[in-house]
């Protein structure tokens, strides 16, 4: 295995720098208000390095959107398929826990406050987030359906089902009243019972793959995992 050489560890770690500030400024200052000289600032980095990296503001939001959605598709892209019960309880779990983050809530709201009077705002929130997530998802879908593991005509209301079911309420109600940020406990109930309506509405063999998914719930609630 190639090791990086200490140049390319320092470009990849001012590159997470810069995304990580990109968030921050973004989220607090919104698309429009915010600028390639408050990212430089955060980053700890002079603007001429900054473009090195991104050559414009368009381009920075959407690889921060890309980055966070790629986290939550990790585990579709990257599972053994050892057990699609499992694989889609850790996706709902990525999923839940990166658009229910504070910083990310707060972005989301700022966007819907901007997107009248700046519909190109709109466009690449959806097309580097929910778009990008969508096709991922798609994409695991197919292939579960494609072994015979699933059963549906249309892939993309499958998809749209699988997120809608399992976190729709709880951020829609998150979005709205950020004072009332659901539990742990309370994304669990939402979580489990989405799940549980996906697999009887699209799984070929849904009581087998129902009782998989209990006895995970178990397991996990032996280890003291979520």
């Amino acid at each position: 295995m190639n090791q990086m050489s200490r140049s390319q560890q320092n470009r990849l770690a001012r590159r997470k720098a810069i995304l990580g500030a990109a968030l921050t400024v973004f989220s607090e200052a919104g698309y429009s208000g915010a600028t390639m000289d408050a990212v430089a600032a955060l980053a700890g980095l002079s603007k001429p390095t900054l473009y090195q990296y991104f050559k414009s503001k368009e381009a920075l939001f959407s690889a921060m959107m890309l980055g966070k959605r790629d986290e939550m598709l990790d585990v579709f892209e990257h599972s053994p398929h050892t057990s699609m019960v499992e694989d889609l309880l850790r996706f709902a779990w990525d999923y839940a826990d990166t658009v229910m983050r504070p910083d990310l809530l707060s972005l989301a709201r700022l966007i819907i406050g901007e997107v009248q009077r700046f519909p190109e705002i709109g466009r690449a929130y959806q097309s580097a987030g929910p778009d990008h997530v969508l096709r991922g998802i798609m994409a695991y879908l197919d292939a579960r359906r494609a072994e015979g593991q699933l059963a549906f005509d249309d892939t993309e209301l499958a998809a749209e089902d699988l997120w809608g079911l399992v976190l729709s309420a709880p951020r829609t109600k998150a979005l709205y009243m950020p004072d009332s940020a659901p539990t742990r406990a309370e994304l669990t109930r939402y979580i489990h019972n989405g799940i549980r309506v996906f697999l009887r509405a699209y799984s070929t063999r849904p009581e087998a793959d129902l009782a998989t998914f209990d006895a995970l719930i178990r397991a996990q609630q032996t280890t003291g995992d979520a």
